[in-house]
């Protein structure tokens, strides 16, 4: 299967060394698709064990650049789990409240609760990212946030939530194209914004920030995955491969029966 790139906790990660489009070897769109099915029907049923049994909790957490695809990604890795069970969070410029507070409060609200799976569209990592790279606070207060995110994902380890990072790494002229793919179609014209351009000017800058944020918090408990992503259909394979791989690492169990209910008969 292909498989995410990932680094042990130490190990120096720079971006440019890692390919947003590898070799895929034999698979192509029609087999990942098959392969998808297979994945997220498991994923559902043991989605569905792990609301049962009440004990644990998985949370995706997807970061990128723009056009990286995050929202595609969830729209395929997630299909047939039970919406009573799935929860999704979007972390965008945060209100007046939020500001008023530190900045992992509202991120520790968006956590999903036992027995569900949640999915983080962007996260925590924003506060060490657009906050850097636009200088909304000081050098001196955003450096210190990383060991903080450590802290903080390990506090949500130690109660019982299962982290799965994964950045979309995608090529500068892939982005390039897929920003002029929203121009040219009327259909999708709504998701583009002039403010897009002025972001893909800050594309060394947000990598250099991503970089950072890659190497100072890929820890033991809560490691990165780097998801080559110039390739949609590979990106979404392998994501839901690791979806699917720490459900069945994560071996949920239904609970046990109430007892004395062996020959009932419901009238």
């Amino acid at each position: 299967m292909p498989k995410p790139f990932t680094f042990d906790p130490g190990d120096k990660i720079n971006l440019k060394d890692v390919a947003a489009r590898p070799d895929v070897g034999h698979w192509d769109k029609e087999s990942a698709a098959e392969r998808m099915a297979e994945n997220t029907a498991k994923s559902r049923d043991l989605a569905y064990r792990l609301y049962a049994e009440n004990k644990q909790t998985l949370l995706l957490v997807l970061q990128g650049m723009d056009t990286a695809g995050k929202d595609g990604t969830i729209r395929h890795v997630t299909t047939g789990i039970n919406p009573q069970s799935f929860q999704i969070a979007p972390f965008k410029q945060p209100s007046s409240e939020e500001l008023d507070h530190d900045f992992l409060w509202r991120v520790h609200k968006a956590v999903p609760r036992r027995g569900n799976v949640g999915i983080f569209n962007r996260s925590q990592y924003e506060d060490v990212l657009i906050v850097r790279v636009h200088n909304l606070v000081p050098k001196s207060v955003w450096s210190t946030r990383y060991d903080r995110i450590n802290d903080f994902e390990k506090l949500l380890t130690e109660g019982g939530v299962r982290i799965v990072k994964c950045f979309l790494h995608i090529s500068k002229e892939e982005q390039r194209e897929r920003l002029q793919a929203r121009l040219d179609n009327p259909d999708k014209r709504w998701k583009f914004s002039k403010g897009d351009l002025a972001e893909r000017k800050l594309w060394d800058d947000y990598q250099e920030a991503y970089e950072d944020a890659l190497n100072k918090c890929n820890t033991k408990h809560a490691p990165w995955h780097i998801i080559p992503s110039d390739r949609k259909w590979y990106r979404n394979l392998i994501v839901s491969e690791l979806l699917k791989d720490t459900l069945e690492d994560l071996d949920p169990q239904f609970p046990p029966s109430e007892e004395g209910l062996d020959g009932i008969v419901v009238e």
